[in-house]
């Protein structure tokens, strides 16, 4: 077959600029630093010299992967949309300035081909191989081979369901749906090891789906796969941040914590050490007491019950000590004491030790007022205080002051 019938029908940039927009749903708030962005594309910016700067920020970063997209696009005069959306999907970007790099690379004469043949595409986008280390049980295994057994659909198929969708066929959008399955697993198997289930991970992307099918517009010239890739990820993205963790953290404090992790790690690389605070805060533009902060934040909370020793008949709850026990001297001579008070109480009149109870709180720790001493016993305040001094003469009397003093020390 030609080089050309393998490739679809090429369209230029802004015929899908509504529709890119819509590509990243979940993008909000850049607008000053994509301002900024524009105008480096547009003036040519030389962001390779600054990638060999000892540091990056993060806008410099993103300035690298545009300009190199730029680069091989005027090379070859075209980029297919699977390049474009693996270089974007790197950084954070709103819709505004998702079409400006679109309307950008249109002003430079490099357009933008449609998806390979539907052949590549299956091969490339559907790999419904079992990640390693995930244990699969056999209703997922049918699962997984049902939808394998569904063949994609061709632009011209996808057109025709999204106009059955159009007019409220309920069963064209279950036919569309299911050809895209496995684009879900193909996806999910990306997020895997980031504190949800794989099954959980593939539920969360089909809701991500189905949303793509409500939404897809037809008339924007584009493979419904390639639209429905952004919504299925950001279903999962934000899965994980609101269900991953034990204790869970708003989806903006998640977004914060990745941008940290990745400026450590470019640190890391160029530093050859562990970066400090105050060197990851100039980077994010952050006091370094709001890093700290962020970083205590991002701690994974460990289960007391975490097994410990080969063979793990220990638990990590055995090995921490508990600071507010009595040690078992201290608990010892503590109930010594308890029953030597006791036993000097036992010598004292009933009245006189019930005062006593009360106004010590020795029963509950709970200390009474005379005058709350007075209501239980029906007398005035000063009643209560004169029982309260004469139990307290006989007390310091030799005879039962004795098996108390040993316990002041």
């Amino acid at each position: 077959m030609a080089e050309s019938d393998k490739k679809k029908p090429t369209r230029t940039v802004k015929s899908s600029k509504s529709t890119r927009a819509a590509k990243a749903p979940n993008e909000e708030n850049k607008d000053e630093q994509g301002t900024s962005l524009e105008m480096s594309i547009e003036s040519g910016e030389n962001t390779e010299d600054k990638a060999v700067q000892p540091k990056l920020t993060e806008r410099e970063s993103q300035l690298v992967i545009v300009r190199r997209l730029i680069e091989r696009g005027r090379k070859s005069g075209t980029l297919t949309e699977k390049e474009v959306l693996d270089e974007l999907q790197e950084i954070d970007l709103n819709p505004e300035q998702i079409d400006k790099i679109y309307e950008t690379l249109e002003g430079f004469s490099i357009e933008i081909m449609g998806d390979i043949s539907d052949a590549d595409a299956e091969e490339t986008e559907v790999d419904l191989t079992i990640p390693e280390g995930i244990a699969i049980d056999d209703p997922v295994r049918m699962y997984l081979k049902e939808i394998g057994k569904v063949p994609l659909l061709s632009s011209e198929q996808e057109v025709e369901l999204a106009k059955r969708i159009e007019q409220g066929d309920e069963q064209a959008k279950k036919q569309l749906a299911e050809a895209n399955l496995r684009l879900v697993v193909s996806i999910a198997k990306r997020y895997v090891g980031r504190g949800m289930l794989f099954l959980d991970l593939i539920q969360e992307g089909n809701l991500g789906l189905i949303k793509a099918v409500e939404k897809f517009d037809f008339t924007k010239g584009f493979k419904f796969s390639t639209y429905a890739t952004w919504w299925i990820r950001q279903a999962i993205t934000r899965a994980i941040a609101d269900q991953a963790r034990t204790i869970r953290i708003p989806v903006h404090m998640v977004e914060t914590i990745n941008k940290l992790i990745r400026i450590e790690r470019q640190l890391l690389q160029e530093l050859g050490r562990a970066p400090q605070p105050e060197e990851i805060a100039e980077q994010m533009e952050m006091p370094p007491e709001k890093v700290r902060e962020i970083m205590k934040i991002a701690q994974e909370p460990v289960s007391l019950e975490t097994p410990i020793g080969e063979e793990e008949d220990s638990h990590l709850g055995d090995f921490i000590p508990d600071d507010d026990a009595l040690a078992p001297a201290e608990a010892a001579a503590f109930t010594m004491l308890k029953e030597q008070l006791i036993s000097v109480l036992d010598t004292l009149t009933p009245r006189e030790e019930k005062v006593l109870r009360l106004r010590f709180g020795l029963d509950d720790g709970r200390a009474r007022t005379l005058e709350e001493v007075g209501k239980e016993f029906n007398v005035t305040r000063e009643r209560i205080r004169q029982i309260e001094a004469k139990a307290l003469r006989k007390l310091r009397h030799p005879s039962r002051s004795k098996k108390l003093k040993d316990y002041l020390d």
